[in-house]
Parts: C-alpha cells; sequence; structure tokens
C-alpha cells in the first residue's frame, strides 16, 4: 500500500522530529559499524598473536560470523516481523556488547581460549542477523517512502566511511593498548548505537499484525514472495551474484597485492581502504543517478559501467601502475554500493510492511549464502590460475551478475515499481 498523505509529509510536516530520529539512528549505526570494522582487525589479530591460531582456525573464525545466516536467517525475519524492531536491536546491542566484553575479562582472569573467541564471532553473528533484519524494518517507520533513497545513500556512506577508517584505527589501537583490551572499543559502539536507539522519540505507524502462525508457514510466506515475486527474484539474484563475485575479489585482493604486486605492508593497508573510499562516494551519488536515470536504468547503467573496472585492478603493478588498482577498485565499489542502495530502498517500500522483515531476511539469507561459496572459488582459482588471472576472472563474473537484471522485468524500464497494492 502507498504511503498516505501524511507519511509523504512527515519530514517536512512535523518539525524536526523525523530529522532528529533519523540522526540518531545514522550516529548510532555508524558507530556501531566503525567498532565492528575496528574488531575485523583486532580479533583475528587476538587469535593470531595471543593465541597462536593455525591457518585452519583462521580460516575458522573467518567463516563464523556468516554462520548464522545459513541457520537462523530465514526464521530470523518470522521472529522480527512478530515483535516490534526497535527493542530486538536494542537486545541485539546488549549481547554483542557483552560477548566483546568477555573476551578481555576472560584474558585477564588468563583463561582465553580460542573457543571462546570463536563462541563470541558466532554469538555475535547470530545478534547481527537478528540486528540486520529489525533494522531494515525499522527505517520506513522513521523515513517515508519517498526519502528512502537517501536515507538509505547517508547509512550506506556512514557504513562504508566506517569501513574505511576501521582497519587503521584498528592497527592503532593494537598497537597502543593492545588487541585484546581493543575489543572494549567494539563493546563501546553498541552502547552508544543503543544510547541513540533509546533516544528516538518515536516508532512511526506500526503496520496492523498478521495473523500468528506456524512458523514454518511465515517463513514460508517470505520466501514465496522473494520468489514469486519477478521484481524481487531479479534483484535478490543479482545481488547474489555480486555477492559471489565480490567474496572471490576480497579472498584474493591481499595475495594477490602482496605475493603478485610485491606491495609492502605500509602500502597495503591504504590499497585494500580504497575500496571503502569508492563505497562512500557510490553511497553519496547513488539517489542522484537514480533520480536522473531512474531506479531501474540506474542499476543497469551503474553495473554494466563499474564492473569492467575490476578488470583495470588486475592490471596492477609497482610503481605508478599502482594506480590502475587504486582506480579499478574505486570505480568497482562505488558502483556496488549504488546498487545497493536502490535495490535496499525498493525493497523496503515496495514490500508489504507485514512481510519485509521476512522478506529481507529470505533476501540476505540468499545473498549472503554466495559469500563463502564466493571465496572459496576465488582461492581455488587463484592457486589454479594465479592471483592476477583470478582478479580478471571476478570482474567478468560481476559484469556477468548484470544477467539478472537483463533477464528479469528490468530491460527497457526507466523505474522500478512502487508497492503493487498501490498499482493494483
Amino acid at each position: 500500500m502507498s504511503a498516505p498523505p501524511t507519511a509523504a509529509r512527515s519530514e517536512q510536516g512535523h518539525g524536526h522530529r523525523p530529522h532528529r530520529n533519523f540522526r540518531l539512528l545514522l550516529v548510532g549505526e555508524t558507530t556501531s559499524k566503525l567498532g565492528t570494522s575496528v574488531t575485523s582487525v583486532l580479533l583475528p589479530l587476538v587469535a593470531v598473536t595471543t593465541l597462536h591460531a593455525s591457518p585452519f582456525m583462521m580460516g575458522v573464525l573467518t567463516a563464523a560470523p556468516w554462520l548464522p545466516w545459513l541457520v537462523i536467517g530465514l526464521p530470523a525475519g518470522a521472529w522480527v516481523d512478530r515483535l516490534a524492531p526497535r527493542p530486538v536491536m536494542l537486545v541485539c546491542n546488549a549481547v554483542s556488547a557483552a560477548v566483546f566484553v568477555s573476551v578481555p575479562v576472560t584474558w585477564w582472569l588468563g583463561a582465553l581460549t580460542m573457543g571462546h573467541v570463536l563462541a563470541a564471532a558466532l554469538v555475535s553473528g547470530a545478534a547481527s542477523v537478528f540486528f540486520s533484519t529489525a533494522y531494515s524494518a525499522y527505517l520506513p517507520r522513521l523515513v517515508p517512502a519517498d526519502a528512502l533513497m537517501g536515507r538509505n545513500a547517508q547509512l550506506q556512506a556512514g557504513d562504508q566511511a566506517a569501513r574505511v577508517a576501521g582497519p587503521g584505527l584498528g592497527g592503532l589501537i593494537a598497537q597502543t593498548v593492545g588487541s585484546v583490551p581493543g575489543l572494549l572499543l567494539d563493546a563501546a559502539s553498541f552502547v552508544v548505537s543503543s544510547l541513540c536507539l533509546t533516544l528516538i522519540r518515536s516508532d512511526g505507524p506500526r503496520p496492523a499484525p498478521a495473523p500468528r502462525r506456524r512458523l514454518g508457514r511465515e517463513i514460508a510466506d517470505g520466501l514465496r514472495f522473494v520468489v514469486g515475486d519477478p521484481w524481487v527474484r531479479a534483484v535478490t539474484g543479482f545481488g547474489a551474484a555480486v555477492n559471489l563475485a565480490m567474496a572471490g575479489f576480497q579472498a584474493v585482493q591481499i595475495v594477490f597485492l602482496v605475493r603478485t604486486v610485491g606491495v609492502g605492508s605500509d602500502t597495503l593497508g591504504w590499497l585494500v581502504s580504497c575500496g571503502g573510499l569508492g563505497g562512500v562516494l557510490g553511497g553519496l551519488a547513488a539517489g542522484r543517478l537514480a533520480r536522473r536515470l531512474g531506479t531501474a536504468r540506474a542499476l543497469l547503467v551503474v553495473q554494466c559501467a563499474a564492473a569492467p573496472f575490476g578488470l583495470l585492478a588486475a592490471l596492477a603493478a609497482p610503481g605508478p601502475r599502482l594506480a590502475f588498482f587504486v582506480l579499478g577498485t574505486v570505480v568497482m565499489f562505488a558502483g556496488v554500493v549504488a546498487c545497493n542502495v536502490v535495490i535496499v530502498s525498493f525493497r523496503q517500500a515496495y514490500c508489504p510492511p507485514e512481510l519485509l522483515g521476512r522478506v529481507t531476511a529470505t533476501t540476505l539469507f540468499l545473498n549472503y549464502s554466495t559469500i563463502p561459496l564466493g571465496a572459496l572459488l576465488g582461492g581455488s582459482l587463484a592457486s589454479l590460475l594465479g592471483a592476477r588471472v583470478t582478479m580478471g576472472v571476478v570482474a567478468v563474473a560481476l559484469l556477468a551478475a548484470v544477467g539478472f537484471l537483463v533477464a528479469g522485468p528490468l530491460r527497457g524500464l526507466r523505474d522500478l515499481p512502487g508497492p503493487p497494492a498501490a498499482d493494483g
């Protein structure tokens, strides 16, 4: 159902409260993402330097935060649709904060083990499943449908900025206070996020609750909508294919830069951060591109224009040719994030509110399930063909993902549709 006139005017017609509520959400979410980005450096350092983990255990640790998506991703959507999203988010933040406080406490007591670190990664990953699902269902309550694109762009830009700053900040924290105590920063970031959520004054209109049924049938409703709706099916398949390719790229880029290009550790960090910089630019440009080209056309144009730059990154070499990697990754990641802003905004505006949690969980389940597969394929191809060739293959695979859009109903259209009930 389309938004009522009062909702369409809500950001301007009710004073500054909607702006204030969104700013609180933006500050809290960006702070939390920064803490998570720092932990992506510190937690592996804890495993390597403090617990002397083997390469196999490091692989298990890398996969651990993603495994909950494969196990509880689908039922999480049904559970979130039964509950108010903000309390779910607050509980998830509390669980995550407690998890990352437990690691330094256990270390100070002399009882930290690799099993504890793996459990922390798993539990925080499970909390992230519920938080991400509830957060996606919560934003449309704070923001009118015609402002979702711009607000999602701001959130994505904040996310990518955190990804740029996080690794460098994590390295600095590890050098100054140590990798284990540094995890307290991530715990503090969840506290800030919860404080911001608590200060939001209104949750906006709540959709009418759907009749409570068995969990399996509610999960099936979300699956049925994603698979049965041609628009959602097309963008979900596209997202899964993009994640497959990007996971392969990220699995190979460190090996490519260090062993093939010969980059030193002092240069490696900022080269890897170029992808996050591209993400910031893509998030900021998404709304303008969607307005100028149309949402459907923007997906096709941006993907076809940005994906081939991955081939440029594969041509990197020592000296001035490092610029190939910088330009290639900046443009490629900018395209991926811009497309993500358009897709997330479309899904939030298009899906029935009472199904949004389940639809979000289903699409994220399908999209994230390709990440471990992409990383495995990227590493295997690099072993067989070499890192440089694999980088080129990944770029081609990223461009091929547009086939899900071209083969679907988007071809020839300017804009993605509005809610089905409004069209009907």
